[in-house]
């Protein structure tokens, strides 16, 4: 997959530098990162065989659980394009304030 919207993520990392917990996350999205890179996910029911904690919405959205559901990362994924785009990374908390289907 192409993986765009990379900024959103590194930000938020770059706005917590020194947070308990974050270098964790990181690597953890890094890792996430290297297998979506990597993906040729052409259906839902793939990304649900590479990450099946992973919750499919309608619209082509994915939400992905980072470092054991600390941390969420909500996608927008073009199957046929082979896009992934980033529109939201965050705590749970913060996931929590937000709308999953129009982020």
């Amino acid at each position: 997959m192409i993986v765009i919207g990379t900024d959103i993520v590194e930000a938020y990392f770059r706005s917590r530098a020194g947070h308990r917990g974050i270098k964790a996350a990181r690597s953890q999205y890094n890792a996430w990162l290297a297998i979506a890179g990597a993906a040729d996910w052409k259906t839902p029911e793939d990304v649900k065989k590479a990450h099946p904690k992973a919750s499919v919405l309608k619209g082509g959205r994915v939400i992905f659980n980072i470092k054991a559901n600390d941390y969420r990362l909500i996608a927008l994924v073009q199957y046929v394009e082979g896009v992934l785009m980033i529109r939201f990374f965050g705590s749970h908390e913060e996931y929590d304030g937000i709308d999953a289907e129009t982020v």
